[in-house]
């Protein structure tokens, strides 16, 4: 007789977890992506002037530092919606492992997963990485 798959792998998250998790990841998902497209609209003035550059001296300074700030706010969030991404291909495509740790297998505790449903590393692993870097 064939073993039962159960007894060759190890147990998944339920069902109802990964629902859980599928729905975090998409409300982050549109957060970020209203927060991007939040940032493109900036550069447009009120008055509805297209213009990415100002006339007045002082005021070329402060829409350069304020478009580096967009720049900067957009790179980041783009960043995240990155990892994002990459976490619901995870559990799309391979959803019993999805809440394992890539580097060691095991389980990422729920409530650091509810926290950062995009995490790829339990946070014994995730310290380790950290205090490499330092």
């Amino acid at each position: 007789m064939a073993s039962s798959p159960e007894t060759k792998k190890a147990k998944s998250m339920p069902k109802k977890q990964l629902q859980h998790f599928e729905k975090r990841l998409l409300d982050e998902r549109r957060r970020v992506l209203k927060e991007i497209g939040h940032h493109d609209d900036s550069r447009q003035s009120n008055d509805g002037d297209t213009s990415a550059y100002s006339f007045h001296m002082a005021d070329q300074g402060t829409d350069a530092m304020e478009r580096e700030k967009a720049f900067l706010m957009a790179s980041k969030e783009g960043r995240f919606l990155w990892h994002i991404d990459q976490a619901l291909r995870r559990l799309y495509k391979t959803p019993d492992a999805f809440g394992k740790c890539m580097n060691c297998g095991q389980d990422i505790a729920f409530d650091r997963l509810d926290a950062l449903p995009h995490a790829r590393y339990c946070i014994e692993c995730k310290q380790r990485e950290e205090d490499a870097k330092k």
